[in-house]
């Protein structure tokens, strides 16, 4: 297992970081726990979770499989997602810019009926009860890594920063990070940090793999730059670059893109008819150096070198190794620039601001 630094700290984490948002709903309890004991002893430190997976019982099933090596692990978790708002609430409430990056409203997450409106977002109050729940369910006292799952629009983002260098100064959060933030929102709050020298953002965790290339624009570059680390998630686009679904047929029944809004709604934008033509020309590149697509789309992503890890879950143990053995993988130059073409193909070349 390879181990990289994240980004200018001095903490180090496997390349592989084991994602849970399925342990708990499509995997059962007890092969969740093995999966994560599995990719343990495979040198996997690095564990991903958050406290809006199953409403909080993911957390509590990591904490229950990590509880004999908790200080070995760089345990990461998230708060403050959009939740749905218990019906006595009244209307859900969508903050936020509508562009061509987002085009519709954002899709609150699934609750329970006691869900109000403190009950999500950056806001101080949030924050902390958040931060407080997860502690209590993974059945530990800190946080190697703690996300700011989203942006929101309706907090001030000197609050969420304030609130969370409280969690590093009270020793429950080691490090700082933000997940599904822009580029000029990660930038915004590194400047606020270094004007009122608080804890720093130091990890970003944004969607990344051979369909999803965007980040390179612009996040990677400033990243690279300001010494962030990057750990992606949806390395292969939910599953959609295993190169198993076929447009005419739907989705797999039991496979990701079948689980509602964890599924083909919330990954609806891969299924069309440009991404099926990608994935069978990533499939003729993978097979022409003798590697199955799964393992070549993440290999594809390690090998940029602003990535730090690849967030990847496993609903069985064999997924679980096959998916670790991409890690041992070096693509070749001529590979490299095969995907490009194909990323071309999708994202022609068009006039761009920057230069």
């Amino acid at each position: 297992m390879e181990y990289r630094k994240m980004g200018r700290t001095g903490l180090k984490v496997s390349s592989f970081c084991l994602g849970t948002m399925m342990f708990g709903r499509q995997v059962e309890e007890n092969l969740s726990i093995r999966i994560i004991q599995t990719a343990l002893d495979a040198g996997v430190n690095f564990i991903d979770t958050a406290d809006m997976y199953v409403n909080g019982v993911t957390e509590e099933i990591v904490g229950k499989a990590i509880k004999k090596k908790r200080d070995q692990i760089v345990l990461a978790s998230k708060g403050g997602h959009v939740r749905q708002l218990g019906k006595r609430w009244g209307d859900q409430k969508d903050s936020g810019p509508i562009d061509l990056a987002r085009p519709r409203p954002f899709h609150a997450w699934p609750g329970h009926e006691d869900v109000g409106p403190n009950d999500m977002g950056l806001s101080r109050k949030h924050l902390m009860q958040a931060l407080e729940r997860s502690l209590k369910r993974l059945d530990t006292d800190y946080l190697d890594i703690y996300y700011a799952h989203m942006p929101d629009y309706d907090t001030p983002l000197e609050e969420t920063l304030r609130a969370m260098d409280d969690m590093v100064h009270q020793g429950k959060v080691r490090y700082l990070a933000c997940s599904n933030f822009r580029a000029f929102q990660l930038c915004k709050s590194l400047w606020l940090s270094d004007k009122y020298n608080l804890a720093r953002w130091d990890c970003i965790q944004p969607p990344y793999n051979l369909l999803t290339r965007d980040i390179e624009y612009e996040l990677l570059p400033l990243c690279m730059e300001e010494g962030i680390g990057v750990c992606v998630f949806s390395p292969m686009a939910a599953g959609f670059l295993t190169g198993k679904y076929e447009k005419e047929k739907g989705p797999i029944e039991g496979a990701r893109f079948s689980l509602a809004h964890q599924g083909y709604r919330y990954n609806q934008p891969y299924w069309n008819n440009s991404n099926f033509a990608a994935v069978e020309q990533f499939k003729k590149i993978a097979e022409e150096h003798g590697k199955i697509l799964s393992q070549f789309a993440l290999a594809w992503v390690l090998s940029n070198k602003a990535i730090t890890a690849i967030v990847c879950g496993a609903t069985s143990i064999e997924q679980l190794q096959e998916n670790m053995a991409a890690t041992e993988i070096t693509l070749s130059q001529k590979e490299l620039d095969a995907c490009d073409e194909v990323w071309h193909q999708l994202r022609p070349p068009r006039l761009f601001y920057g230069r």
